[in-house]
């Protein structure tokens, strides 16, 4: 069975890591999940041969979820106050169509992508936040 070390000091929170399959050694066929239901245990048994083991890991099934945060909800609407941040009347709020905005530029985590200005409405009703 191939399996990966966790990625965290602690071991739980990593969660049970890659499963990979688990092979016969006795006729090198594929191994697959089986319950012993009389002892309470998890068995990879061969469905060609007689071969059976008792897994160490009772997890036979891993199903990563992953999604992306979009990065308009990381920018705090605070920045309205940050007195270092340049401002603009340029860019009218495309919510409340207040005329001022606050801007700065940030880098994006994926490196194809080349630096964009984010904005937020100085309108403290709205703080919307946009891009252009």
């Amino acid at each position: 069975m191939i399996r990966f070390p966790p990625k965290t000091g602690n071991k739980h929170a990593a969660g049970p890591g890659f499963v990979g399959i688990k092979f016969c050694q006795e006729c090198n066929n594929m191994l697959y999940p089986r319950e012993d239901k009389e002892n309470k245990v998890l068995l990879y048994a061969c469905r060609n041969c007689d071969y059976q083991e008792v897994t160490n890991n009772n997890c036979i099934y891993v199903n990563k979820i992953t999604h992306e945060v979009d990065e308009l909800t990381q920018i705090v609407s605070d920045v309205i106050h940050d007195p270092t941040l340049p401002r603009t009347e340029d860019h009218i709020c495309p919510r409340c169509n207040h005329k001022e905005s606050v801007f700065f530029q940030a880098q994006s985590r994926r490196a194809e992508e080349e630096m964009r200005l984010y904005y937020v409405c100085t309108n403290p009703n709205c703080c919307h936040r946009w891009t252009e």
